[in-house]
């Protein structure tokens, strides 16, 4: 058991029966933090954002290719006519095709 718990275990036998509501709201709280963040989507890493050009050169294809794929790979992004790729994307994408 950690050691932070172990000591909030050992608070517990000194405290009041009227202490002990508050410190079950207390776990309760941090419990249902805990839940979130395992169920919390996987966030891409901070990144840039590459054109074109950038991206086929790191992903080793070409510029025309990336235009009719583009729908296929979830770290692209469109503004207006521009069709960008998030860095990070592009390098998971890179490392599971190894």
């Amino acid at each position: 058991m950690r050691e932070h718990l172990q000591s909030v275990l050992n608070a517990i036998g000194k405290m009041t029966p009227e202490q002990v509501p508050t410190l079950l709201g207390e776990l309760e709280m941090l419990r249902a933090t805990a839940v979130l963040k395992m169920s919390a989507p996987p966030s891409l890493p901070q990144c840039e954002l590459l054109n074109v050009e950038e991206a086929a050169k790191r992903l080793g294809v070409s510029t025309d290719y990336l235009y009719r794929h583009a729908a296929q790979f979830s770290f692209t992004r469109r503004m207006g006519r521009k069709l960008l790729f998030h860095s990070g994307g592009v390098e998971q994408y890179i490392n599971r095709r190894r």
